[in-house]
């Protein structure tokens, strides 16, 4: 009779290569959801905690298989390193956040205007626990704030309001940005707040937005803020989120004065 020898294989690989794969799809899963609203914010962070151990016991898995094939010489390097590449792959957004974490103030609450912020009334309305709770901006985040992010300030404008007010309105649709606040009216004097709820761009998590347009000395000023509804540390999203927003703001108005 003729001997048939089949080659062991690592006992951890095909573990490694499930926990990766489930991991990947699970990630996407609850990421595409939570970004269409599908899934709400809190049990979204449960599924980022669970995908995250998940990942994080795969490509343990994969390592120990790599050890198991290099000590014994058995099979199962592709499902390890399967395993350990998808797991790899989930770990990234993990590893970035916390990068983002170390490099970046505590804070969730951003604003142009450290001593008079933009009103939040809306948005006041719709927070509940869990959420974050708005108020006025402590004087230690305000230090933090003015040495993290220098370049976090106002505009001025040499247009009418109604024309700043209609450009904002315009760039606040083209974001796709909910309003909160009912649309003000184009014409007029005095102050008018716009609040909307804007969403990060990957995983879509949601803060809170308060422009504030005002006429001044014969100029239009615009002050903007921006609060997240989650967690006490918004690596920098909502800097980024003003910062982005008013550049666009400065290149609009620069074309309606040329």
């Amino acid at each position: 009779m003729r001997a048939i020898l089949e080659r062991r294989s690592a006992p951890a690989a095909p573990w490694a290569r499930r926990l990766g794969s489930f991991s990947a799809v699970l990630f996407l899963t609850a990421a595409l959801a939570h970004r269409f609203a599908l899934v709400e914010t809190v049990p979204f962070l449960w599924l980022l905690g669970i995908v995250g151990f998940l990942a994080f016991c795969g490509l343990c898995l994969a390592i120990v298989a790599f050890v198991q094939i290099w000590e014994r010489g058995v099979a199962g390097l592709k499902a390890a390193s399967l395993g350990a590449v998808f797991s790899a792959l989930v770990l990234v957004p993990y590893a970035v956040s916390g990068y983002r974490i170390v490099i970046h103030p505590q804070l969730m609450d951003i604003s142009t205007d450290i001593s008079r912020p933009p009103r939040f009334e809306a948005a006041a309305a719709l927070r509940a626990p869990p959420m974050n709770r708005l108020g006025a901006i402590s004087q230690d985040d305000a230090l933090l704030q003015a040495d993290a992010y220098p370049d976090i300030a106002g505009r001025r404008y040499e247009h009418a309001r109604n024309v700043v007010v209609d450009t904002v309105l315009e760039l606040v649709e083209s974001r796709g940005w909910w309003l909160l606040s009912p649309m003000p009216a184009g014409d007029g004097t005095g102050d008018v707040t716009i609040e909307a709820v804007g969403r990060s761009y990957l995983l879509g998590f949601p803060s809170d937005v308060a422009i504030r347009i005002e006429e001044r000395w014969n100029a239009t000023y615009v002050d903007m803020r921006s609060a997240s509804r989650y967690g006490r540390h918004d690596m920098g999203e909502n800097a980024e989120r003003i910062r982005r927003f008013l550049n666009d703001l400065d290149r609009r108005m620069e074309r309606l004065g040329s």
